[in-house]
């Protein structure tokens, strides 16, 4: 059983979730204003935040920013609920830390997936004796949780630091955008979503110039290059 911390400003869809949430299992607090949403999160620490991105008294986008800013909160997943659907605004969602974007209307059935999908993914312990990858300056230790670009230790959110794995367990092979969704995020290879190219392009950004080995094959999806490639 998780507990789940529902910030939404509009009190019909809060209690639909709530409702939803509480017959899958979990249990839940509520908060309608980003204050309360950092009060309620620091007082009972959420396993994942529903998160509206326009509140009464802020942004969601800074409720995300501050949970990532807390040691004790910072691995908490986050799923941003919106009517604001276009890219930017999810991309900025990501940039804040947000595992996982969900736009107004939305299917009850598929938050619920997501949620159980997030939920799944999110921070496990790791298996013991799991082998450090590493392509080129990139290097991810399982184990630790730590991914270093050469020397200097990038702080990944768990989402990404799930697609990096996936990506380095995988170097020098094609992976679909679809065995993607079902490895990385626990969803329906069916599911027409553009979170992955959106994650992918903000992983390239974390990495930096490191980043470039992370190579996109039109029309199928994105490889880790590990120098073993023919060139193009």
């Amino acid at each position: 059983m998780s507990h789940v911390l529902i910030v939404e400003d509009e009190p019909d869809l809060r209690a639909l979730v709530a409702h939803h949430v509480e017959a899958a299992g979990h249990t839940y607090s509520e908060a309608e204003t980003a204050a309360e949403a950092l009060k309620c999160a620091r007082q009972q620490r959420p396993d994942l935040v529903i998160l509206d991105l326009m509140l009464p008294d802020g942004s969601g986008v800074d409720v995300c920013r501050n949970l990532r800013a807390m040691p004790n909160l910072s691995k908490v997943p986050v799923i941003m609920v919106t009517a604001l659907a276009a890219e930017p605004e999810r991309v900025t969602g990501f940039e804040a830390g947000a595992d996982d974007y969900v736009t107004k209307p939305f299917s009850v059935r598929e938050l619920m997936l997501r949620i159980s999908a997030v939920l799944r993914r999110a921070p496990t312990d790791p298996q013991p004796d799991s082998p450090v990858l590493a392509v080129g300056g990139i290097r991810l230790d399982p184990e630790r949780h730590e991914v270093y670009v050469d020397s200097e230790q990038l702080h990944l959110t768990a989402l990404e630091f799930r697609l990096l794995s996936a990506l380095l367990s995988s170097a020098g092979k094609v992976l679909t955008r679809q065995a993607l969704l079902e490895g990385v995020w626990e969803m329906s290879p069916d599911l027409r979503t553009r979170t992955v190219d959106t994650h992918v392009k903000r992983l390239r950004e974390r990495l930096g110039p490191a980043g470039d080995a992370i190579a996109t094959v039109r029309g199928v999806g994105y490889c880790l290059r590990d120098g073993s490639e023919a060139p193009e």
